[in-house]
């Protein structure tokens, strides 16, 4: 039996009905393959050429009474379409994909979540790239790796520093190949009161989580546009789903690696080549065992438990495998904390969070 997966591989023509629109495959959402717009090789007086459109993002538009309810007429069809792979995928997940062999970069393997999932990446005959900071406990990992037989590199570098970060790539080329899976896991937490945070802690913590996450994509993604081939992953929090107090400027930064992550989605879509084969997985984690959150508070523990590093490694190296855009760490709370919260009024959700009453209480 054949599934909607297949189906819509099989769709690449031409269709004059919708003004001349060509479909592509490409991953949904959910992680199911489905139809993708591309109007880059095809002409006509209501397009730019695509010279015009990749060099000033512009596209004329057909505003007349027929065109606008067919376009609309399309976009329903295709909204529908999606929504039904985002539900058959719920039931039947995307078979994970091979990544023996691929290289898989991740920062902050020194310990916690990027140490578990480098060791499961290696596991899978994935060559590891191993990226922290920290020295020794980036050796340790190493060396646990090559214990398992694994294939394995360890660099050193301030994911902080762009200039850093781009010798890190020239490197990683000469010595490994071109990247194609990036995990951008590196980040810290400092938690306490927004008054009492001083402005370098601020700037670091902004310069590692934010602009860390920013310097890796513009090192590693040419070359995966260029080969329309790659995967990055970009590890959130639930801080960055909702406000948690004592971490303002934690949950800014995990805001803004969200938006990186979607917009970033959203402008590959308008690039003149076909990169649908360049994936994205942005993880939401809640509170895991890494060290970070000192005194983690939980109110209702057997809903809300602290996570160990180990287990969510499999969760997130398990959504990688299925080109999963977006999961929260306990899975079961992705729906409520990413769709239901922002469904009810402001004033609902604090409530809400009151009864809730989980978080970190402050420490240094």
């Amino acid at each position: 039996m054949r599934t909607v997966g297949a189906i819509a591989s099989e769709l690449t023509f031409t269709e004059p009905a919708f003004g001349g629109l060509q479909w592509r495959p490409m991953i949904c959402a959910a992680g199911c393959q489905t139809a993708k717009l591309c109007v880059t090789p095809w002409r006509n007086k209501h397009f730019l050429s695509s010279a015009t459109i990749h060099r000033v993002g512009l596209r004329e538009h057909d505003n007349s009474p027929v065109r606008v309810i067919r376009d609309i007429l399309w976009t329903i069809l295709l909204v529908n379409y999606e929504i039904f792979c985002a539900i058959f995928r719920c039931f039947v997940p995307a078979e994970p994909k091979d990544v023996s062999g691929e290289v898989v970069l991740i920062t902050g393997t020194g310990h916690g979540m990027g140490r578990e999932m480098a060791l499961r990446f290696g596991r899978l005959g994935a060559k590891v790239v191993c990226v922290d900071i920290n020295p020794e406990g980036n050796e340790q990992t190493y060396k646990m790796i090559l214990a398992e037989k694994g294939k394995v590199f360890k660099y050193v570098c301030d994911v902080a520093d762009r200039a850093a970060v781009m010798q890190l790539a020239e490197k990683v080329r000469r010595e490994v190949g071109e990247v194609d899976i990036l995990v951008n896991n590196a980040g810290i937490m400092p938690c306490k009161p927004v008054l009492q945070q001083t402005e370098k802690e601020i700037r670091l913590m902004m310069d590692i989580n934010v602009n860390g996450n920013l310097w890796f994509i513009q090192a590693f993604l040419p070359s995966m546009i260029e080969r329309n081939h790659g995967h990055i992953v970009a590890i959130s929090s639930m801080a960055g789903l909702m406000g948690t107090r004592n971490l303002v400027p934690y949950c800014g930064s995990k805001y803004a690696v969200r938006g990186i992550m979607e917009a970033l989605a959203v402008e590959l879509r308008a690039e003149p080549t076909d990169t649908s084969g360049i994936h994205f997985t942005t993880v939401c984690p809640s509170i895991v065992n890494t060290g970070l959150c000192h005194k983690p508070r939980i109110r209702f523990k057997k809903a809300l438990k602290i996570v160990e590093p180990g287990e969510a490694a499999d969760i997130i190296v398990d959504s990688v495998l299925r080109n999963v855009l977006e999961i929260s760490i306990p899975t079961r709370l992705h729906n409520a904390i990413r769709y239901l919260y922002r469904m009810i009024p402001i004033s609902a959700a604090f409530a809400l969070n009151d009864l809730a009453d989980s978080g970190a209480d402050a420490h240094d």
